[in-house]
């Protein structure tokens, strides 16, 4: 029997090695996957590429497209003889926030309301002179380099994308929504009843989900990420955290695929916001930068991982590459509210985009976008397409514009190993605002609604009336409390909901009975 055996082996072992020779190409293919496991991405407030990088082309990378100085807008952008206002480097602490709805962004893309023609990138002057003739210079300033030195450090080192657009011409809460759902469902501004119910499209969040993938969304107070229906869901009541957590699970080795970081959107006194959003020092957007990159580069996952950092919208400070306008496809065939009834066929301001990874060739600037047309661009629906290439998910695309949107995967395709020269530890940061919080301040447009969605969320009517008819006044400070009060409300009410093993009542709202914890008085 022994004999039979030792024939039959040697019979098969040359059909077994011929067979693993077939095999072997197929084995090497799954070894030449991306080797970036980790993605995590940062979303800050409501500023321009000119305003932000503008002029990193100068003294940092002259590859960028850029600033060069001669770029001006006219007070009146229909007429040639009224006097130009143009670029300076001088751009300093923002006090005014310039007008950036849906309406100021068409005449600043086409010098006028009417959002027709080709774009002009000509009436960003005559939108802020509207609001206030100081504020004129202050949307066609930029940054010098040295004042950003978190941001010229990281594209010395990594990557900086100079044709990376908002997915539409408006607001903040429409082009956040396509960060993760890649549709704003209709929205060109901020309806307060649609934020509050939440916006009922699939997200990138569900399709990880759906592979058994994991994800994180850290911050302080409440996310913008729960503006998404599907957030709340008590199948995902284990992912949202405290900031803190994001730097304890990167020191552990403990960071999920996909790791969502918000910053603080409101300011006080001990714990300043850092979303840069006007009137919020640029300066504490440049340490939360610092601190989430430094976190990972000293994380032992550090060699899987990719740092996204980006901008929701431009705020409505200048920049000079014209509009993407033709060639976008609408996302879901939704239309905008009358009268505009816009067709989401066209992007928004060009928007600040770095990334960070040791498999990023030092000094790359990546500028028309790797996509699957012609036309394609990058742009907010880009992070949930490429997500989708990253991890091979199974769902389909969330719509048309992320099918059609740029993917970056490529830029960490390029080594062959990972780079060990990385900096290590990113540069200090002066503040620009020599004052303090302005506790007392009224509320922005961002900080109102994310007051509204606390209220709704828990059950308060009273502060959700007040808000939504702006019949009471809220200052910055009552606010943070009010809406960390919330914050805290939902993760004690999720991990009550992991403790009963709830967690799998996929349409359960974590939120559901939660009590008011805070009344505004």
């Amino acid at each position: 029997m022994a004999r039979t055996r030792g024939a039959i082996w040697a019979w098969l072992s040359p059909l077994l090695v011929a067979v693993s020779l077939l095999l072997l190409p197929a084995a090497m293919a799954g070894d030449s996957e991306s080797p970036i496991k980790k993605v995590v991405v940062l979303v800050l407030e409501n500023r321009s590429f000119d305003h932000i990088l503008g002029w990193m082309k100068r003294s940092v990378n002259p590859a960028i497209d850029g600033l060069t100085g001669s770029e001006c807008n006219r007070v009146s952008s229909g007429d040639p003889s009224s006097p130009p206002v143009c670029v300076t480097d001088d751009a300093h602490f923002v006090v005014s926030d310039p007008p950036h709805s849906f309406e100021a962004v068409q005449q600043q893309i086409f010098g006028s309301g009417a959002g027709a023609g080709e774009p002009s990138m000509s009436g960003f002057v005559q939108s802020a002179t509207a609001v206030s003739p100081s504020l004129a210079r202050g949307v066609m300033s930029g940054f010098p380099p040295e004042k950003l030195p978190v941001f010229a450090a990281l594209a010395r080192d990594f990557a900086v994308f100079d044709r990376w657009f908002s997915s539409m011409p408006g607001p903040t809460q429409p082009n956040r929504l396509f960060l993760f759902s890649a549709t704003s469902a209709g929205a060109t501004a901020h309806v307060k009843e649609e934020l509050a119910r939440g916006y009922p499209q699939r997200t990138i969040f569900d399709s990880l989900h759906a592979d058994g993938l994991d994800f994180g969304v850290y911050a302080e107070s409440l996310p913008c990420a729960l503006f998404l229906r599907s957030l709340r869901r008590l199948r995902y009541a284990g992912k949202f955290h405290r900031f803190a957590a994001f730097k304890e699970h990167a020191r552990r080795g403990r960071l999920r695929s996909l790791s969502v970081v918000e910053p603080r959107y409101f300011d006080i006194a001990g714990a300043p916001a850092d979303d840069d959003h006007p009137s919020h020092d640029v300066a504490n957007g440049q340490r939360l930068v610092k601190e989430v990159y430094e976190a990972l580069r000293a994380g032992p996952q550090w060699n899987q991982t990719l740092l996204v950092v980006t901008y929701d919208e431009h705020g409505g400070f200048f920049d000079h590459v014209p509009t993407p306008a033709t060639g976008v496809p609408s996302p879901d065939a939704a239309r905008g509210p009358p009268p505009a009834r816009f067709a989401f066929d066209r992007l928004g301001v060009r928007v600040p985009a770095l990334m960070a990874s040791p498999w990023i060739k030092k000094g790359t600037v990546v500028a028309r976008a790797n996509g699957p047309t012609a036309s394609s661009e990058y742009e907010h629906s880009s992070i949930p397409a490429t997500l989708k290439k990253l991890f091979n998910l199974s769902s389909p695309f969330l719509t048309r514009r992320d099918a059609w949107a740029g993917t970056f995967e490529h830029v960490v395709g390029e080594l062959t190993s990972p780079r060990t020269d990385c900096i290590e530890v990113l540069p200090e940061v002066a503040p620009l605002r020599g004052t303090g919080a302005e506790e007392e301040a009224e509320l922005s447009e961002l900080q109102s609604e994310l007051v509204q969605l606390a209220a709704d969320l828990q059950g308060d009517e009273a502060v959700s009336r007040l808000v939504a008819e702006s019949s009471g006044r809220m200052t910055v400070r009552q606010a943070s409390e009010y809406v960390d009060d919330a914050m805290a409300g939902f993760l004690r009410a999720g991990r009550e909901a992991l403790r009963m093993g709830l967690e799998d009542s996929t349409e359960v709202d974590v939120w559901s009975g939660l009590a008011s914890r805070t009344r505004f008085q």
